[in-house]
């Protein structure tokens, strides 16, 4: 999730975090390496890989990675605890309303079938106040970490 949520701030929190660039190795345990030098990352710090073929993303380092050999990046990230645990609570809405069968993902502001309706406004909201999607329940707590593409 956290993938997904840093890209849709724009924000990778990577500002004054070291930046490798060459070619990686992933080993058949998982663990990354950079051909002729060294990753510093931290127990529990956050990573970016960038041009990988399965491992593209966020990850914790240490992390189980499938084993590939790639040229690309790996930026360390300083994401703050805040969004970090905003990222938790995004999986959990997500587990409960966004879901194909789930109201929220419904392409009809109203129904009405067997005794039962609802309506959902034109701005993605339900009627029973959550919104459409994770990016519009949460935009409010977003925002403060968003950057200009």
């Amino acid at each position: 999730m956290l993938t997904e949520i840093c890209q849709h701030l724009h924000n990778w929190f990577d500002r004054d975090q070291a930046k490798w660039i060459g070619s990686f190795v992933i080993d058949d345990n998982g663990h990354i390496s950079l051909v002729g030098g060294a990753l510093s990352l931290q127990d529990g710090q956050y990573y970016r890989i960038v041009g990988s073929l399965f491992n593209d993303g966020v990850h914790k380092y240490p992390s189980t990675l499938m084993p590939e050999e790639f040229h690309g990046a790996v930026w360390s990230m300083a994401i703050p605890p805040v969004v970090v645990s905003l990222a938790d609570e995004i999986e959990l809405w997500q587990d409960k309303y966004g879901g194909y069968d789930s109201v929220n993902m419904s392409p009809y502001n109203s129904e009405s079938f067997g005794g039962y309706s609802y309506s959902k406004s034109g701005g993605g909201a339900s009627a029973n106040g959550q919104g459409g999607t994770w990016q519009s329940a949460f935009a409010p707590r977003l925002n403060p970490w968003r950057k200009l593409p």
